[in-house]
């Protein structure tokens, strides 16, 4: 019998790991293990094993770790949000920079790197200012429901179990956005069950209710998309007139007939059915228009931090030309506009420069200019001739990093700073031990912006050698 389904007693649980996950070890092996905290002592059940590491999943815990906390949501440990709830916040947030550290140390190979303290969200609750919903027409069960003879109601609206794309957890009370969140959901589902309006099964791709995106923003404003998995005129406008006669707070109410296999609707018509176009987000003196397919930081206040620092870090003094690549809806570019002689910033989102286009307008700033393309592909010399070369490089790429013709292009654009901000350190160290031959890296600074989760934002300043 392989190690694969062994059980392996009273095991020590011994750091947190990538993913959210915690570490084990079993003859030397490494064992991924979800669940858990550090110092807990688990029996373990080998559940997989890969080339190089083993994934368990604890079966019964005989000690319990000092960092350990009672987690605050009932749904905790079935929904797919906030897997660190059980860790004290402390805790939480030294895990989080020494990611940073593991990643610099062993994909940068950075000999012992000097890691800012990070800096923790004001608010570990209610932060969020955007989530989605699914609706199901086959919920979770509990196995009390399951054990249970009465007629069970399958519908849900929740969150998706984590691994199982078919499976809704029917959220209650969500503690990740503010009120009227909870409210929205849980009344829009009693009012669909009363009138007998179809949940969207995944599995068959049918069912009127599909999505609910409830986005909220600093100034107090409301923004609420209905997604539809079905055209049924009738029904749509039942659910829309409810939303809007029951929750006259919201500022503006969208929704989008959604016929494909999933749920993505950016390239989607869709149709305002009262209100305004957009909601407001406001950032020191600058406001940004919120549109239903804008992206947007999901933390306000958290976002206002870092790219407070990461102006901070650009050390303009108001005659550089700045390149802001995968500027997304020019909120960095425009945030750093009055600091700066000129900004450009480039994405290859065409929905998202407009976004960015339309707030230069809207605050009046007239010295950024947007660009749509792939970074590898606009970055050419040609466009440094036409554009002015930068003398600082701002870069916010996606999760896997900027693609090895992009960093190539920094090295021969040789602006005088580079600022590069990432949701993911190890990329991130992966792209900056490129760089450090013509580079130093000056300063290192985590945020969190995602309390209860493994997610974090690292910014790096780095300066041309001589």
């Amino acid at each position: 019998m392989g190690i694969k389904n062994k059980i392996f007693e009273k095991v020590s649980i011994e750091t947190v790991a990538a993913e959210g996950k915690c570490i084990a070890r079993i003859d030397g092996q490494t064992v991924f293990v979800g669940g858990v905290a550090p110092e807990d002592v688990v029996d373990l059940h080998i559940i997989r094993k890969k080339k190089s590491y083993l994934e368990g999943k604890a079966i019964k815990l005989h000690e319990y770790s000092k960092q350990r906390v009672d987690p605050f949501c009932s749904h905790f440990g079935l929904c797919g949000g906030c897997k660190w709830q059980h860790l004290g916040y402390e805790y939480q947030t030294a895990a989080k920079r020494q990611q940073v550290i593991d990643n610099f140390q062993r994909i940068g190979k950075f000999d012992f790197p000097e890691v800012n303290p990070i800096i923790p969200s004001k608010n570990t609750t209610h932060y969020r200012n955007k989530l989605e919903f699914t609706f199901s027409s086959k919920r979770w069960l509990s196995f009390e429901e399951i054990k249970s003879e009465a007629e069970i109601d399958r519908n849900g609206v929740g969150f998706h179990i984590p691994r199982q794309f078919d499976k809704i957890v029917d959220i209650q009370e969500c503690f990740l956005q503010k009120e009227p969140s909870n409210e929205i959901r849980n009344k829009l589902r009693k009012f669909a069950n009363e009138n007998r309006l179809s949940f969207y099964s995944i599995r068959e791709n049918h069912g009127l209710l599909r999505n609910l995106v409830i986005r909220t923003s600093s100034t107090g404003q409301l923004m609420v998309i209905v997604q539809f998995g079905e055209k049924d005129d009738n029904g749509i406008k039942l659910v829309m007139d409810f939303l809007r006669i029951s929750f006259p707070q919201i500022d503006s109410l969208y929704y989008v007939i959604n016929l494909k296999l999933n749920e993505t609707f950016l390239d989607q018509e869709l149709i305002l059915h009262s209100g305004n176009a957009f909601i407001e987000e406001k950032m020191e003196d600058l406001t940004f228009k919120i549109g239903p397919k804008s992206f947007f930081q999901t933390n306000t206040e958290q976002a206002l931090a870092l790219y407070t620092k990461a102006r901070e870090m650009a050390r303009l003094n108001g005659n550089e030309t700045v390149y802001d690549l995968y500027t997304g809806t020019g909120t960095i570019a425009n945030f750093i506009a009055k600091k700066a002689q000129k900004v450009i910033g480039i994405e290859s989102v065409k929905e998202a420069i407009e976004d960015a286009r339309e707030n230069s307008r809207y605050n009046n700033i007239e010295n950024c200019d947007f660009f749509v393309g792939d970074i590898k592909d606009t970055l050419t010399h040609d466009f440094f001739a036409q554009h002015g070369a930068p003398d600082v490089i701002i870069t916010d790429p996606p999760r896997a990093g900027m693609h090895a013709d992009v960093v190539e292009t920094l090295l021969q654009a040789a602006p005088a700073r580079i600022v590069y901000i990432s949701c993911n350190p190890a990329t991130q160290a992966r792209d900056l031990a490129r760089l450090t031959d013509d580079y130093i890296v000056e300063e290192v600074q985590p945020f969190d912006m995602f309390p209860h989760t493994h997610h974090l934002e690292n910014i790096v300043s780095l300066s041309r050698k001589n």
